[in-house]
């Protein structure tokens, strides 16, 4: 398993040889634990509020955009029409060891237009309930070799930080280069109020 730093990037490829075909990307975070002492203390770190509801999306661009509002998989479109890119389904919490929410990447079924899949996580209502990703930690992305459950790499994004006051985080992109897949680790985080924001970011 390759550690990724911002960045950096590495090729889907098996250490044997021969591309990845199958992919598990898995995306994870905490939230930061509440106090329990209630009253005054509370009140300044937040106890007792909203658990936060981060969602993880996909967008499916060509030439580096997201040409059509179905090219975005996420709580609300579970599948690309392609079936190349499956959304497991939300949590609404992120609680709990492991994986928070999971997409189901079949590189050969990508249609061949299609040059990168951008992996991002944003917070549900974010303005409106006053959270951002100052309050989530232990975030991370990985990509496991589904054919093998081999876990190939991953990228630890609480560390590049910087994210006091930021909604929407962009942990990474697979993207199509020579002819061979390859992923970069990005994380990078932003104001974007939610996934429309994000969309017309890469639109």
């Amino acid at each position: 398993m390759v550690n990724l730093q911002k960045g950096q990037k590495v090729s889907l490829r098996k250490e044997g040889g021969g591309s990845l075909r199958h992919l598990l990307v898995g995306l994870g975070w905490d939230p930061v634990e509440k106090t329990s002492s209630g009253g005054f203390l509370s009140s300044i770190f937040g106890g007792g509020g909203d658990d936060i509801d981060c969602d993880a999306s996909v967008l499916l661009c060509k030439d580096g955009r997201i040409r059509t509002v179905d090219d975005l998989v996420y709580y609300g479109n579970l599948k690309h029409a392609s079936g190349a890119v499956q959304h497991a389904g939300d949590n609404l919490t992120g609680e709990g060891d492991g994986d928070d929410e999971q997409v189901f990447v079949d590189l050969d079924r990508v249609p061949a237009e299609y040059d990168k899949l951008i992996f991002v996580v944003t917070i549900y209502h974010a303005k409106k309930r006053k959270q951002d990703f100052g309050k989530i930690q232990n975030a991370y992305i990985r990509i496991v070799d589904s054919d093998t459950n081999q876990v190939h790499c991953r990228y630890d994004l609480s560390e590049n930080a910087q994210c006091n006051g930021k909604t929407a985080l962009i942990c990474g992109e697979i993207y199509r280069r020579g002819g061979e897949w390859k992923f970069n680790a990005i994380g990078e985080a932003t104001q974007d109020d939610g996934l429309d924001d994000i969309v017309k970011r890469f639109a």
